[in-house]
C-alpha cells in the first residue's frame, strides 16, 4: 500500500507540473508572437519550474529514504531482539530439561537464562510501543511465557515430571512458534521496506532522468526557436543593409512577423522606399541641373571664345593704339574671361564624363618624366611664386597605359592645388612609385594640411579644403572621374600643419598594351 501512495503521489506531482506548464503556455501563446524574447523568458520559467520541483521531489524522496533506513534499522533490530528471546526460552527449556534429569547444578543456568529473555522482552516493548498490534503479541509471549514458567515451578515442588513434559512441552512449543511468527512478520517487514526504498530511489532516478531529458529539450527547441525567430531574420536584415549600401534600395526585407523585429523590418522597409523616392526625385533634379548646366556651358564657351579673341586684338592694338593703362585693364578682363572659360570647360568635361562618354579614351604609354616636366612648366610660367620641385621616378617602373592629355590635367590640377597650399619657397614632391600590378603617382607638399572630416569630401562637386580656396571646387572631382575611367582610385593623405600628399593609381593592364601595339600594326 505504502508503494501504491508513493507512485501515485509522485504521479500526481508530474500531472500538476505538466498542467501548471500546459496552462502557462496557452497564456503567454498570444504574448510570444508579438514579443521576440517571449519564448526565452517562457523556457525560463519552465525551467526554473523544473528545476524547483525537482529540487522539491529530491528533498521528499531523501526524507523519506531517511525514514525507510530508519524502520529498516527499526526492524533489524527488532528481529535481532526476537532471536534473542527466541534463544533465551530455547536456553530456558534447556536449563528445565537439565533439571528433570537430575542434574542440579544446572537450576543456576536456569535462572541465569531468565535474565538474558527479560532484557530482550524489554527491548522489544520499547521498540514496539507506537505498535499496538505488535505489543499485543508481546503481552501474549509475555503471558504464554508466565504460565510456561508458573507450570514449571508447579511441577518443580510436586515433583510431577510427567505431567509437566505433556503440558510444559505445549506451552514451550506454542511460545516459540509465537516468537518465530514475531520474526517472521518483521522478516516481511524488513524485506518490505527495503523494496519500498529501492522503489523510492528508482522512482527518484526516473524523475531526475526525465526532469534532465525535459530541460535538454526545452534548451534545444529554445535554441531553434530563437535561431528561426532572431538569428535568420537579423541575417535577412544585415543581407539587405549591405544591399542598401550598395545603392539597391528597392530591395526589400521581406520578413513579416508580429514581434520586434518584424515591427522594424516594416519601418526598415518604409525607410528604405522613403530613400528610394527621395534619391530618385535627387536624380531628376541632378539630371536636371546637369543638363541646364551642359545646355548653360555650351551657350557660354562660344561668346566666351569671341570674347577672348576680340581682348587679344585690343591688347595687340589691332583696333588702334592702347595706352598702358587700357592695356592692363584688358589683360585683367582677358583674365577673368579665361577663368570663366576654364569654368566652362570643366564643367562640359564634368558632364561628358558623367554622361559616360568620357570611356573614349586613347590609351598610350604614360611616360611621367615627360608629363611632370610639362606641367612644371606651365605652373612655373603662371606662378608668381617662387617653389622648388622635387621628382623622384624608379628606373624599374611598369609601364601604364592611359590618356596622356587627360592624366596630364590630373597631375596638373594636383599640382596646382599644392602650389595654392604652399608658402613661398615651399618645396613640392612628385613622384611615382610601384605596388605589384599598379603604379602611384603624388604629390606632396608642405602646407597647412587638411583635417579629417574634409577628406572624404574632397572628391565631390563644389567641395573645397581650408586655405585651398580660388576656384568652383570642381578640379578634384573631374581628376576622380578621370582617374575612374582608367580603372584605378585617387585619395589624400593628410594631418593638419603636416602638409597634404594627394595620390593615384592605375593599373599596369597588358590587354591596354596589347590593343595598342595591334592598332600601331
Amino acid at each position: 500500500m505504502c508503494q501504491l501512495f508513493d507512485i501515485a503521489y509522485v504521479s500526481l506531482r508530474i500531472g500538476r507540473v505538466v498542467l501548471i506548464i500546459n496552462l502557462f503556455h496557452s497564456l503567454t501563446k498570444t504574448t510570444s508572437k508579438s514579443h521576440l524574447f517571449a519564448p526565452l523568458y517562457t523556457s525560463f520559467l519552465v525551467l526554473v519550474l523544473l528545476i524547483l520541483g525537482q529540487q522539491g521531489f529530491n528533498i521528499w524522496v531523501e526524507n523519506l529514504n531517511y525514514q525507510a533506513s530508519d524502520w529498516k534499522t527499526h526492524s533489524l533490530i527488532v528481529q535481532h531482539e526476537g532471536e534473542r528471546l527466541l534463544n533465551a526460552v530455547i536456553d530456558e527449556q534447556t536449563a528445565i530439561s537439565l533439571y528433570y534429569t537430575h542434574q542440579q547444578l544446572m537450576i543456576e543456568n536456569y535462572g541465569e537464562s531468565s535474565f538474558p529473555f527479560r532484557d530482550s522482552f524489554n527491548k522489544l516493548y520499547d521498540l514496539m510501543e507506537d505498535n499496538p498490534t505488535q505489543l499485543q503479541e508481546l503481552d501474549k509471549i509475555k503471558h504464554l511465557h508466565n504460565h510456561w514458567l508458573f507450570k514449571f515451578n508447579q511441577k518443580m515442588f510436586s515433583n510431577y515430571v510427567s505431567s509437566y513434559h505433556m503440558t510444559g512441552g505445549t506451552l514451550f512449543s506454542y511460545l516459540c512458534s509465537e516468537i518465530n511468527v514475531l520474526i517472521k512478520r518483521e522478516e516481511i517487514l524488513l524485506i518490505e521496506r527495503t523494496n519500498s526504498l529501492q522503489q523510492l530511489n528508482h522512482v527518484k532516478t526516473v524523475i531526475n532522468i526525465f526532469t534532465t531529458v525535459m530541460i535538454i529539450a526545452g534548451a534545444v527547441l529554445n535554441l531553434q526557436r530563437l535561431y528561426r525567430r532572431a538569428e535568420i531574420p537579423l541575417q535577412q536584415l544585415t543581407e539587405t543593409g549591405k544591399l542598401w549600401r550598395q545603392g539597391q534600395m528597392s530591395v526589400q526585407v521581406d520578413y513579416s512577423s508580429q514581434d520586434e523585429i518584424g515591427q522594424l523590418a516594416v519601418v526598415l522597409d518604409g525607410m528604405a522606399d522613403e530613400t528610394r523616392h527621395r534619391q530618385e526625385r535627387i536624380e531628376v533634379r541632378n539630371q536636371q541641373l546637369e543638363d541646364m548646366i551642359c545646355a548653360l556651358s555650351h551657350d557660354l564657351r562660344t561668346p566666351l571664345l569671341a570674347t577672348r579673341t576680340t581682348l587679344d586684338g585690343m591688347i595687340k592694338g589691332a583696333f588702334g593704339t592702347v595706352s598702358e593703362t587700357w592695356k592692363e585693364i584688358f589683360e585683367e578682363y582677358r583674365e577673368a574671361n579665361e577663368d570663366i572659360l576654364k569654368l566652362v570647360e570643366v564643367l562640359l568635361d564634368v558632364s561628358r564624363y558623367e554622361s559616360g562618354r568620357g570611356a573614349y579614351l586613347n590609351y598610350d604609354p604614360l611616360d611621367w618624366e615627360k608629363i611632370f616636366v610639362k606641367v612644371i612648366a606651365q605652373i612655373k610660367a603662371s606662378s608668381k611664386c617662387e617653389l622648388k620641385f622635387t621628382l623622384e621616378i624608379p628606373q624599374s617602373l611598369p609601364t601604364v597605359y592611359g590618356d596622356e592629355l587627360e592624366i596630364q590635367r590630373v597631375v596638373q590640377n594636383l599640382i596646382d592645388n599644392a602650389v595654392r597650399a604652399s608658402l613661398p619657397l615651399s618645396e613640392i614632391s612628385l613622384g611615382t612609385k610601384s605596388f605589384g600590378e599598379q603604379v602611384q603617382v603624388y604629390v606632396r607638399d608642405k602646407g597647412s594640411g587638411i583635417a579629417p572630416q574634409e577628406k572624404e569630401r574632397l572628391f565631390h562637386r563644389f567641395i573645397q579644403g581650408k586655405g585651398r580656396h580660388g576656384k568652383a571646387g570642381l578640379g578634384l572631382y573631374l581628376c576622380r572621374q578621370i582617374i575612374e575611367s582608367h580603372s584605378g582610385t585617387i585619395g589624400v593623405e593628410s594631418s593638419p600643419g603636416e602638409g597634404s600628399t594627394f595620390w593615384f593609381t592605375l593599373p599596369v593592364d597588358r590587354s591596354k598594351a596589347w590593343f595598342n601595339h595591334l592598332k600601331e600594326i
